[in-house]
């Protein structure tokens, strides 16, 4: 007979399940429906997942019940069968378990998802109606998942405690690891958890194993509960109409033990795992002895540097006759973009003192990002200016279809236009469900290839809307490129769209292959824009294994991943440099434009590679001091 819930987390790591809804997306069925009724409708297909993940080696079981609250059912009509849902959720993953996994009812939060403002009252009463549900139909335990806030899951908390002695897994989703949603420090909200009675402490969705191990390696080393993890699987993207995830199983079983000796005793996955995912866990995790590897645990992550934004550079286009315009100067010579994102909060020193450090190396343009992956920052209109203003380097600033109606683009646009600032990149935006904010809307008015045309009418003088302007607009317009596909030729298909749609440069995702650095130049030389080949550098080993598993759009080599593996620190650092110049010294043999991108405001590492660039084609900063250095480009009267 199996020990019970609290005493087998004691002895050693669990293995969770992974995902659900997404899972069943990637099986062919719908978004948009509540899958939770699929517990009643659809049984044996539910029964099956749960089959597929207990076959796969999960321990711990969740019921589809993520979000089978009274409130949401609402919307389909489905609120008097909340209490027959929920039995039934707890029903088929008992029957899947065959009496051998753990049976957690999973409760998500509320305001999390379409009922951000719903009332306390409401809330405590929906909670109250579900929990009690999950415990009637014999759950093993309680998981409270996927809460912003503190004051909700404290909430959910405490209605569990006094519906009865379940353990109790309470998981934040968190963009900050330090502090939740409602601004409570993590070490405090774990300890006020501790305290009401959770069992279980630890998070899950909203990033990969990266972002989540860094998370866990925040908790206080005295909290004295064990920790629970479910990442994504990675960052999501989409990729012929259909959201997919990037990170492999067997970089969920790579990672499997760094949790384990970081304190976790429930490992799983959320978004986008499978029972693949889940089958590498468990592999990993076979015969692991925590007594030989807790004193392992690190206090902090201070070495873990996470991914660069991704860039969906999908632009605006510019006026023609400006002399000194970036793709102009692409067509002359080796020229630099380098990509410094936006702070997310309001201190703007570091920022400033990296463009100012970008400028002297002799950068041809700062690239700032609009809220890339959905997470809110500092407005690049407001930088962008200053940076013009103040350091005396070009702006170069996206602007994401998913922030902005037709009315508000154009507003933003003419705004642009005012202030000077005339190199745009129109981007399509991850939606907005997969960032900071995800009670918030997207919009997509427009298309990436949309907005290229549209912002090329202004350069017309034709507003959105048809009507005559006083003036033409001067913007010119880069558009996105990523050549990390299995099929090279049809993303230069769709690229060839761009073009016509009039991008008058591209810019292209970090390539980690000198080999497919040739393979773009040959499948690109005929198209008559200047690209700017994408790199970044690596900082660490664990920076190399994040990008590749966790972040679309990017694979590194195998060679490259070898090179780093293990990495860190200033080695780390080291190799990643040489990495990045020896991909340079390919890029410049076949392209003028170069695109560095610089990982978290690290802009000492862009510094060197733009100096790098310079000397290599004989093109250095105005004030290196070298008499033979022509006048730069670009000046801010």
């Amino acid at each position: 007979m199996k020990p019970d819930f609290r005493t087998a987390l004691s002895q050693r790591p669990l293995v969770g399940d992974g995902a659900m809804g997404t899972y069943l997306y990637q099986l062919g069925f719908p978004i948009g429906v509540a899958f939770e009724e699929y517990n009643l409708i659809k049984p044996e297909m539910i029964l099956e997942v749960h089959r597929r993940y207990a076959a796969a080696g999960a321990e711990v079981l969740e019921t589809n019940t993520f979000a089978a609250q009274h409130g949401n059912l609402v919307r389909f009509g489905l609120e008097k069968r909340t209490a027959e849902i929920n039995a039934a959720g707890v029903a088929l993953a008992r029957q899947a378990g065959g009496g051998d996994a753990y049976v957690l009812g999973a409760v998500g939060a509320i305001r999390a998802g379409q009922r951000k403002n719903a009332r306390t009252a409401e809330i405590a009463r929906d909670y109250e109606e579900q929990i009690g549900a999950l415990v009637g139909a014999g759950a093993d335990g309680i998981l409270l998942e996927t809460f912003f806030e503190l004051d909700e899951l404290m909430l959910a908390l405490r209605i569990a405690r006094k519906l009865g002695d379940l353990p109790v897994v309470c998981q934040f989703a968190v963009d900050d690891p330090a502090v939740t949603r409602d601004g409570v420090p993590m070490g405090e909200a774990l300890r006020r958890l501790k305290d009401e009675g959770a069992d279980v402490v630890g998070f899950n969705c909203r990033s990969g194993p990266n972002g989540i191990l860094r998370a866990v390696q925040n908790i206080p080393l005295d909290l004295g509960l064990p920790l629970s993890a479910f990442p994504n699987a990675g960052l999501p993207d989409y990729e012929d109409g259909r959201v997919v995830y990037s990170a492999s199983p067997a970089y969920f079983g790579e990672n499997a033990r760094a949790f384990a000796d970081n304190g976790v005793r429930l490992f799983g996955g959320c978004c986008g795992t499978t029972p693949a995912h889940i089958a590498e866990i468990a592999a990993a995790l076979r015969g692991y002895a925590p007594s030989l590897a807790e004193s392992l645990r690190p206090a902090t992550a201070a070495e873990v540097v996470a991914a660069p934004s991704r860039q969906h550079a999908e632009s605006a286009d510019g006026g023609k006759g400006e002399p000194a315009n970036i793709a102009q100067l692409a067509r002359r010579r080796h020229t630099v973009i380098v990509e410094l994102d936006p702070p997310k909060d309001l201190d703007i020193g570091r920022f400033m003192d990296g463009a100012a450090a970008l400028r002297d190396a002799g950068a041809d343009a700062l690239t700032m990002a609009d809220n890339s992956l959905a997470v809110t920052r500092m407005s690049n209109m407001a930088l962008g200016a200053l940076v013009q203003e103040r350091v005396g380097i070009r702006p170069l600033v996206h602007i994401a279809c998913r922030d902005r109606n037709l009315i508000g683009t154009q507003s933003h646009m003419m705004g642009f236009d005012a202030l000077g600032i005339d190199h745009v990149l129109a981007v399509t935006g991850d939606p907005a469900k997969f960032g900071d904010l995800p009670g918030s809307s997207s919009v997509y008015d427009l298309t990436s290839f949309e907005i290229i045309k549209m912002i090329k009418q202004l350069n017309e003088g034709v507003a959105f809307s048809g009507r005559a302007l006083k003036q033409k607009a001067k913007f010119v317009i880069g558009a996105a490129f990523n050549p990390n596909v299995k099929h090279l030729d049809k993303a230069v298909q769709r690229l060839e769209k761009k073009v016509a749609a009039g991008a008058d440069y591209i810019m292209t995702q970090p390539v980690y292959d000198a080999g497919l650095i040739e393979r773009i130049a040959e499948a690109t030389k005929h198209l008559d824009v200047p690209i700017f080949l994408g790199i970044f550098p690596l900082a660490n080993g664990r920076n190399a294994e994040y990008l590749h598993n966790e972040v679309p759009g990017i694979q590194l080599s195998d060679a490259v991943r070898e090179r780093m593996r293990g990495l860190e620190g200033a080695e780390g650092k080291a190799e990643g440099i040489a990495v990045a110049k020896e991909l340079l010294d390919a890029a410049m043999k076949h392209f003028n434009g170069i695109y560095l991108m610089t990982p978290f405001l690290h802009y000492e590492m862009t510094v060197e590679l733009t100096r790098y660039v310079k000397e290599k084609s004989g093109v250095h900063a105005d004030n290196c001091g070298c008499a033979s250095c022509p006048t730069n480009d670009y000046q801010v009267k």
